[in-house]
C-alpha cells in the first residue's frame, strides 16, 4: 500500500522560502508520476508541479513557474517542492500525490494516492 507523508510546512514571512518533503513508501515508484497541489480555504485544489519518477521530467503551473521547483531523490524515495519568493497568496494546505499511471497531469483526478497535507502560512 502506497503511503505519502509530507513535512516541512510552517510559517514564513513574505519573500521567504520553504522546502516541502514527501516521503513515499509501499512499493517501487519507477512508473509513477508525483505531483504537488495546494488548497486554500474556500478554493479548489490547485495543481502546482509534477515530476516523472523515472527520468525526472518536470511540469509546472504557470502561477508558480520560476518560483517553485520540484525534484526527487530516488535513493530516499522522497519528492521535494522548493518554494521561493513566497507571498501571502501562497498560504494553503499543500499536498503530495502519486499517479500510478505515470501521466503527471495537472488534474487531481488522475492521482490515486494523497498525503495528509502540510500547512504553509505566509505572513505579510
Amino acid at each position: 500500500q502506497v503511503q505519502l507523508v509530507e513535512s516541512g510546512g510552517g510559517l514564513v514571512q513574505a519573500g521567504g522560502s520553504l522546502r516541502l518533503s514527501c516521503a513515499a513508501s509501499g512499493r517501487a515508484f519507477t512508473t509513477y508520476a508525483m505531483g504537488w497541489f495546494r488548497q486554500a480555504p474556500g478554493k479548489e485544489r490547485e495543481f502546482l508541479a509534477a515530476i516523472m519518477w523515472s527520468g525526472g521530467n518536470t511540469y509546472y503551473a504557470d502561477s508558480v513557474k520560476g518560483r517553485f521547483t520540484i525534484s526527487r531523490d530516488i535513493t530516499k524515495n522522497t519528492v521535494y517542492l522548493q518554494m521561493n519568493r513566497l507571498n501571502p497568496e501562497d498560504t494553503a494546505v499543500y499536498y503530495c500525490a502519486a499517479d500510478k499511471w505515470g501521466i503527471g497531469s495537472s488534474s487531481h483526478a488522475t492521482y490515486d494516492t494523497w498525503g495528509q497535507g502540510a500547512q504553509v502560512t505566509v505572513s505579510s
